[in-house]
């Protein structure tokens, strides 16, 4: 991979990350109901707490110097909240409120968390040391 394609990889990935963290301040409620019931504690707190690790992410893929950190924070990120994902799904599934489709979007999503640890790799890799 090129630097600059390392590079635009790198800045993908932050500005998804940055703007899914703000969203956890700005509706926290989308991201409550997602929290693992298993969890103990308050689910806000969990929104909270991911929605600053997913901007500290962001800023460290961001910066040249901290992108090969922010590589590696982001792939473990993206496998922590996979949890999330799943809850998310459960979730929907047994919603009688929800469409087919929107249940089925549910379920589609998933695969696509591996992508996004592959890509978080490839940056961290491709990023100097």
């Amino acid at each position: 991979m090129s630097t600059n394609a390392a590079q635009r990889s790198a800045i993908r990935l932050s500005g998804l990350l940055l703007g899914v963290g703000i969203l956890h301040f700005v509706r926290p409620e989308l991201f409550d109901g997602l929290v693992p019931r298993a969890l103990p504690g308050d689910a806000r707190t969990y929104t909270y707490v991911s929605g600053v690790a997913e901007i500290a992410v962001a800023g460290a893929l961001a910066a040249p110097r901290t992108r090969r950190l922010g590589g590696s924070l982001a792939a473990a990120l993206f496998l922590a909240v996979f949890p999330a994902n799943l809850q998310m799904a459960a979730t929907w599934l047994r919603s009688p409120k929800l469409s087919p489709a929107a249940k089925a979007l549910s379920l589609a999503r998933l695969p696509l968390q591996i992508p996004l640890v592959t890509e978080a790799l490839k940056v961290r890799r491709t990023s100097a040391r």
